[in-house]
Order: C-alpha cells, then sequence, then structure tokens
C-alpha cells in the first residue's frame, strides 16, 4: 500500500478497504455500513439501547423528518402519538413549555420530542441539569427523550455524551444507496405492488442512487451540490402509485408524467443550473421508457455496451430476491455507473486520500515524540521552524520599504509594472508580519511570559503536521505544498522582489509568474502597456 500510495493516491482508499476486508476479523463490517436497514429499523434498535436518562438525539440533514419515524414507532411500541407523545419546536417561549412536557413525561410515562435543539443553547443546559435531576429522582421506565437539531457546535458535551446520535446521512457507493433506497420501502408494501409498479420503483431506486452518488465527482457530476434526499424518493414513490392506479384501467404508462413529475419538480425542484436539469432529463429519458417493462432484464447502465461492465433491472420478484440481486449483480464501484468516463473518479478519489492521510495526521500524539521518542515533540518541532523563519529565511531582516521603493520611482516613472510590484511587496509585507508576530507570540508563551491562546495552540498544531495554518493562507497566496516547501516557495517570491527593488524603474528581464500573488495583476499591466505603446484598445487584447 505505501507504493499505491506513492504512485497511485487515487487508488489508496480502495486499497484500504480490501486491506480491512481480508485482515480483520469480519472486516466487511467496517467498510460497508448497515445499508440494508432502513431508518426506522435503526431507529427501532437504537431505542431498545435507550432507556429514561439515554436520550435519542437525531442530528438532521436536508429533506429528513424524525418525527414521522418516532411516531411510527410510538405506535409499534403501544404508545398513542396523540396522547403520550408531547412534539415541542423549540423557539421564544418554548422553554417553558418544554420543561412542563418534561416533568410530565418523567412522571407519567410520557415520551417528549424537543425540535430544533440548537436555536436555544442556553436552554441546554438547564435541560442537562433537569436530567441529572431525573436521574437522581428515578424516571417511569417507560419515559424517553427525543431531540433533534441541525449540525452545531453549540450543544453541550454533556448533552452529547449521554445521548445515543442518528443521521440519517445517505450512505457512499452505488450498491449500498441502491439497498438505502430499496429498504425504505418496508416488505409488505413491496410485495403487494403490481409487477410494473415493481419494476419502475427498482429502476427509481437506482435514478435516486444516481443523483446522490453524482454529487461526489463536484462539477463534474453535478455543476451545483444539491440536497437531494430519501424525501425526493418518498414523494415520488407516492406519485407513481397515484398515477399508476389512476391509468390501471388503460393499462398504459404515462411516461411523460412521471419523467416530468421525477426531473422537473421532485429531483428537478432542487436544480437550478440549466445544463444540470438537461442531464437529468436525458437520464430520466434513457432510464423511463418501454423498454424497462419489455425486456426481461434491461440493462440499467447507461451507454455500457461492449465496456465490461452491467446492471440490470430484474424482473418483478420477491422483497428479498431483490435485496440478493443488489448485493450480488452491483457490479464494483465505476463512473459507467453515472453515465460518465472512468477517469472521471480519479480527482475525487485522490482528493478523498489527501482528506484521509491528513486526518491521520491530525490525530497523531503531539505532546511528545511518538514511537520510541526518536521523532521530535511539538514544542522541539516549533522552534526549529522558527529558526528556519528567522535565521535561513530571515524573513524580517528582508521585509520592503514601501516608501523607499515609491520614493525611488517618482510618479512619472510610475507604470504598470511598478504599480503591480508595488502591489505585491504590500501582500508580502501583511504576510511577513503576520508570520513573525504569531510566531513571536508562541516563543512568549513558550517562555511563560504570554498565556497560550486556542489560536495559538491550532497554529502550532498546524506547523507541527507541516500545513499552512489557516491565518497565513488567508493572507497568502493559493497553494497546495506542506509548510516547509510553502516556506521555501515563499523565500523564492521574496527574493523576486528584492530583485526588482534595488531598480525599481527596470523592468526585470525575466518575472516568475507563478512566484506572484496576484499574477492576472501583471497580466493586465502587459496588456496596459502594450495597448499604449501600439495605440491598441484594451478590450481586444487576449493573453
Amino acid at each position: 500500500m505505501l507504493v499505491t500510495r506513492v504512485l497511485r493516491p487515487d487508488r489508496i482508499t480502495t486499497a484500504l478497504d480490501n486491506f480491512v476486508r481480508r485482515t480483520l476479523p469480519k472486516g466487511a463490517d467496517f467498510v460497508d455500513c448497515d445499508s440494508t436497514s432502513s431508518f426506522a429499523q435503526v431507529l427501532a434498535s437504537s431505542y431498545m439501547d435507550s432507556t429514561p436518562t439515554t436520550p435519542i438525539y437525531f442530528i438532521l440533514s436536508p429533506g429528513a423528518d424524525p418525527v414521522k419515524d418516532v411516531e411510527a414507532l410510538a405506535r409499534s411500541q403501544g404508545i398513542d402519538p396523540n396522547k403520550m407523545l408531547h412534539t415541542i419546536a423549540l423557539g421564544q417561549g418554548q422553554d417553558v413549555v418544554a420543561m412542563n412536557k418534561l416533568d410530565i413525561g418523567h412522571k407519567d410515562g410520557h415520551w417528549v420530542m424537543l425540535q430544533n435543539i440548537h436555536l436555544m443553547p442556553r436552554f441546554l443546559i438547564e435541560l442537562e441539569k433537569r436530567l441529572d435531576h431525573f436521574a437522581s429522582e428515578g424516571s417511569n421506565p417507560s419515559f424517553r427523550l427525543f431531540v433533534s437539531s441541525d449540525p452545531s457546535t453549540s450543544i453541550p458535551i454533556g448533552l452529547l455524551e449521554r445521548c445515543i446520535k442518528l443521521t440519517n446521512e445517505p450512505p457512499e457507493g452505488l450498491k449500498q444507496n441502491m439497498k438505502r433506497a430499496f429498504t425504505f420501502f418496508n416488505k409488505e408494501e413491496i410485495e403487494e405492488k403490481d409487477p410494473k409498479i415493481k419494476t419502475i420503483l427498482f429502476a427509481l431506486c437506482y435514478f435516486h442512487s444516481v443523483m446522490l452518488e453524482r454529487r461526489k465527482f463536484g462539477p463534474k457530476g453535478w455543476n451545483m451540490r444539491y440536497p437531494f434526499s430519501v424525501g425526493d424518493l418518498r414523494d415520488s414513490a407516492i406519485v407513481l402509485n397515484n398515477y399508476m392506479e389512476t391509468n390501471a384501467a388503460s393499462g398504459k404508462i404515462p411516461w411523460d408524467d412521471l419523467k416530468y413529475i421525477f426531473g422537473d419538480i421532485m429531483y428537478g425542484g432542487h436544480i437550478v443550473d440549466d445544463w444540470d436539469r438537461i442531464f437529468c432529463s436525458a437520464f430520466l429519458n434513457n432510464l423511463m421508457n418501454d423498454t424497462l417493462l419489455e425486456d426481461d432484464e434491461c440493462e440499467l447502465f447507461p451507454f455500457v455496451e461492449g465496456k465490461g461492465v452491467s446492471f440490470k433491472c430484474p424482473a418483478p420478484i420477491a422483497y428479498e430476491k431483490y435485496l440478493e440481486h443488489i448485493e450480488t449483480e452491483c457490479p464494483p464501484e465505476t463512473p459507467l455507473a453515472f453515465g460518465m468516463d472512468p477517469n472521471a473518479e480519479i480527482d475525487f478519489r485522490t482528493t478523498q486520500c489527501y482528506s484521509l492521510f491528513k486526518t491521520l495526521q491530525e490525530i497523531q500524539p503531539r505532546g511528545g515524540a511518538a514511537g520510541g521518542g526518536e521523532g521530535q515533540g511539538i514544542q522541539e518541532r516549533i522552534q526549529a521552524f522558527m529558526v528556519r523563519v528567522n535565521d535561513e529565511c530571515s524573513l524580517d531582516q528582508n521585509k520592503l520599504n514601501i516608501d523607499d521603493i515609491a520614493s525611488k520611482l517618482g510618479d512619472e516613472a510610475r507604470t504598470p509594472f511598478q504599480n503591480a510590484f508595488l502591489q505585491e511587496c504590500e501582500y508580502m509585507n501583511i504576510l511577513i508580519r503576520a508570520i513573525v508576530s504569531s510566531l513571536q507570540e508562541i516563543e512568549l508563551a513558550f517562555r511563560g511570559e504570554l498565556t497560550m491562546t486556542e489560536k495559538m495552540e491550532q497554529l502550532m498544531a498546524a506547523i507541527y503536521i507541516n500545513t499552512v495554518p489557516a491565518p497565513w493562507a488567508k493572507l497568502g497566496y493559493p497553494s497546495t505544498r506542506g509548510l516547509g516547501s510553502w516556506l521555501d516557495n515563499l523565500k523564492q517570491r521574496l527574493d523576486q522582489l528584492n530583485a526588482w527593488k534595488d531598480d525599481p524603474v527596470k523592468k526585470p528581464p525575466v518575472t516568475f509568474l507563478n512566484r506572484l500573488f496576484n499574477p492576472q495583476s501583471f497580466l493586465t499591466a502587459i496588456k496596459q502597456v502594450y495597448a499604449r505603446e501600439n495605440m491598441v484598445e484594451l478590450n481586444q487584447l487576449t493573453i
């Protein structure tokens, strides 16, 4: 895998998946999420683990509505949602109502659901205290608390630690998304459907999975990131049932109506880009037609003839057989499944690799040297970096005196080239001041003369894992380099500006565009000078 990491970073996540599957006992359980269980089944399993003092916390995703699932769970447990389930949407003045309902649930064994708790962070502190009081007093065994919120940093850690946390994010991979989409519908519902509806619904699950999975390809998949969710699939399935029942007598499938509702209203309602809308319509036209029902096994993947990959829609079969078909017949992950070139995944898988290894770096111990003490601790590494900044690069001593440069130029000698270079000098000085001042603060903190702040700790953590700290990156130039290489490149940029400042009137014979903060400004200066010298309109010039 080390060779794979060096030569093919886009393949490393696949190699890691295979390694975990083969090496660990039941390795597939660590790689594959439990996509064969619907959210209702996961919620029912979590309910068995919950107690009156262990709430269930829903982290909301776009289109998720846990209220209906909680109501269905209540009915299955013999709880009347109209009498014994209290749902409160938190907002101004609702904290008093919520506390009253909690007291009732605590004494009488009712269920309480608090929605959007992130809107009232102060109330959550009181809620945590109230739950501690309930735990010491002893609640009715039937009492349960459900809370929901958007992802938020305002939720108290103590409340998070005592909760069972659930979310309904789509899994990764076509096979897993197909399983999750199909298991959204319960077995009895599928078995009772007409064979034609079964086939169209299976194709709709595939379409839903494609809509979700194309998002990971970035602009290659969608020009914008759209919040497609299982709610779109649910509503599309309801419309499909209604239309098929209405047209049952004629025996005709209203393909045009279904494609319009799926592609322009349900899923298309999220789409705002014209090209994305064209793709969605074209994909549905290829999928939703008479061929889907006429062939015993219609090909779902678009335009894959002769490419060695295939996934077909089975003839109407039992519920378990559909899941078995997805498990056995769905091929390994390939962009061909989404109507894309096989090379389309290189970019996102490379980004995935870098993100994975960055995370691995961030979770490494930082208090001291790992692996037997042969490496450097965080303080030693920071001090070594300070030596590079102050001695090797001499950033503070090489700051550019803009006033001195401007006095050498004068107003008459300033051309667009000089303006562009002066602008670069200003950018450079701002960045150098930020680097030097932040490192000086850390050095004072090491001596005990300043209190170590969270901002300093974040900067030290970034230096330790060889990444450019966010405050420096914000003031700097676009770069994907590691911190050491970034500092070398910064020195090269500074050397180029120092070479120019010695004779600012003269244009340097060679200028490295890749060493400028704003190369577009220098290119514009070239066009301006050429336009003046040759009496040409500026808007007619291109580079």
